[in-house]
């Protein structure tokens, strides 16, 4: 057992988002002592969330900006694509671009709640169509600990009997949001096309449960959400596990290195305290790495040694490689029939009600369809709180421009693409030469391509949403584009995941099933590192379960006084 400031701790982890936080919760109630560190500062969410203020009392009516780039009330604080003094590069030819949430809870203080969880093809992508690789786990697997976490994040949602939605369990998912009336016309749409068209599962609130009370349809989820109703770990799991006394959490603490032992195990990190600039070194009997995808990956290919000259845990030269992010594309169109409707509160979750799940898996099997991995469409639309954009496209001034700016508002529909990219050979990260963040640790550099499989997704989804929404009775308002210039940069979705991939074969991965490390049996990752593909669906939900799954039987063992790769 280590000791750091007077509290006596087994595991160490590495990031307080979906993954540490989560394995944080499981281990303490499990009776594990946990010290978490977390490289952004404190945030209580209680405290600090604008959830009842107006964009008219911001800068700029609350639009984004250069250092607020979801606008000036997002959750994340300190984060973005930007951070001060701590870059990344892009190799030549490159352009992705890198999020980062850098405050205690991560990015589940401002994700979207959208949380499909995968299939059982989504499990066994390379079996389906022979691109890629299978996971080392099958859906029969996970299943029930897809349950278990729905159940305590509080799920949101239906069984609507769609291969593309498998179904939860008798009692897991709270009720669903009632569809407003853009959505049940893109539902009309939908029926008319022979489109499935469904709840969209969302990690909010319907109902209250446990300390959170049940979302009252008035503020973005965005902002975070101080009555816990919009989950995120600092309203739920991370102050959970410090009630039990077995959880210690440092912010402020930017991990650059995992260290090695004589008997090559991991023995703890260094630390950069964020606010005095020095080193702390702190011990570990076990280390879980939850820092995200690519920070996970940045650590340990920083981490090197004898034993590891290309980072720790290595060998398989994995780690960095295979990086993934979800497609995406947007679309819009002005629908007529939505003109000068009565206005009223149109929030609801402040995200879909309903979605369109992908349809069409048999035109993939018999190649009739171009495209391997399949994509899902969210919709927005309706009465959102007016914004500096709200007036574009209305000419003149005065009542005149006020009346057609009335009659229009809430006339829009948008629909987001959201797919999945095959890994490719082309798409990773490793460390950049020359370049070092404030810090003093070598920064990142992303290399990233993407292929004909993805553009020929969004060549799909451009002449699809066309047909939803001439169905609608509107008109498509999107420029007209080639699937290169709608398909968005890499890493704007912010779902990179596969930087150390789980396996089979130690020689073409990085973690076993369990993501327990190969090499270093006390070294687990618990982030979206481990994802072996990335499913069309958003990938938090599938981060909460492994690392629920896997913590649990972490726990298990250091209760039991061993641990065995599995």
């Amino acid at each position: 057992m280590a000791s750091y400031d007077g509290f006596e701790y087994d595991v160490l982890i590495v990031g307080s988002g979906a993954g540490g936080g989560m394995a944080a919760h499981i281990l303490a109630e499990a009776g594990v002592k946990v010290l978490m560190l977390e490289a952004g500062r404190d945030y209580d969410p209680v405290e600090e969330t604008p959830m009842f203020m107006e964009n008219h009392e911001a800068p700029l009516r609350g639009s984004s900006t250069s250092d607020k780039d979801f606008g000036y009330y997002d959750a994340t604080i300190d984060g973005g694509w930007s951070v001060p003094g701590e870059p990344y590069t892009n190799a030549e030819g490159t352009t992705f671009r890198w999020w980062r949430a850098r405050m205690l809870g991560g990015r589940t203080n401002h994700f979207g709640r959208y949380v499909p969880r995968f299939n059982d093809r989504d499990f066994k992508p390379y079996t389906h169509d022979g691109l890629g690789v299978d996971w080392p786990l099958d859906y029969d697997e996970v299943q029930p600990w897809y349950d278990k976490c729905e159940k305590l994040v509080g799920v949101s949602g239906n069984n609507p009997g769609i291969y593309d939605v498998p179904d939860s369990g008798e009692g897991v998912l709270q009720p669903h949001a009632k569809p407003r009336v853009y959505e049940l016309l893109v539902e009309a749409a939908c029926k008319k096309l022979g489109l499935p068209i469904v709840p969209m599962r969302r990690a909010v609130l319907t109902r209250a449960q446990d300390t959170r009370e049940a979302c009252f349809n008035a503020t973005d989820c965005g902002r975070g959400c101080s009555i816990g109703a919009a989950f995120q770990t600092t309203t739920s799991v991370i102050p959970w596990a410090k009630d039990t006394g077995n959880l210690k959490v440092v912010t402020d603490a930017m991990v650059k290195e995992v260290h090695l032992n004589d008997d090559e195990k991991a023995s703890g990190v260094t630390f950069v305290n964020r606010k005095t600039r020095e080193d702390v070194r702190v011990d570990a009997d076990y280390v879980i790495l939850a820092a995200s995808a690519c920070e996970t990956a940045r650590l340990m290919l920083n981490s090197k040694s004898e034993k590891f000259p290309n980072g720790i845990a290595n060998t398989s030269g994995q780690v960095g490689r295979n990086l993934m992010d979800s497609t995406g594309a947007d679309f819009t169109g002005y629908i007529p029939a939505l003109e000068g409707r009565p206005k009223y509160n149109e929030d609801g979750l402040s995200g879909n009600h309903l979605y369109i799940p992908w349809w069409d898996y048999e035109g993939q099997d018999s190649g009739s369809v171009k495209f391997k991995r399949g994509y899902h469409l969210e919709i927005g639309g309706g009465f959102a709180e007016p914004s500096m954009s709200t007036g574009r496209g209305v000419d003149g001034y005065g009542k005149e421009a006020k009346d057609k700016l009335r009659k229009k508002y809430g006339s829009g529909i948008y629909f987001a693409l959201r797919g999945e990219m095959v890994v490719n050979e082309n798409c990773y990260c490793d460390i950049d030469p020359t370049m070092k963040d404030k810090w003093g640790i070598p920064v990142l550099r992303f290399h990233w391509k993407w292929s004909d499989e993805e553009y020929n997704q969004v060549a799909h989804g451009i002449e699809w949403t066309e047909k939803i929404i001439k169905a609608m009775g509107g008109y498509v308002t999107s420029p007209k584009r080639t699937p290169e210039e709608a398909l968005l940069p890499g890493g704007l979705i912010i779902h990179e995941v596969g930087t150390t991939r789980m396996g089979d074969d130690p020689a073409t991965s990085v973690t076993n099933k369990w993501g327990q490390t190969w090499d270093v049996d006390n070294l687990y990752i618990m982030d979206g590192g481990v994802f072996a593909s990335n499913p069309h669906k958003n990938c938090t939900i599938t981060i909460l379960t492994l690392a629920m799954k896997n913590a649990t039987k972490l726990a298990h063992e250091i209760k039991g006084g061993e641990i065995k790769n599995g």
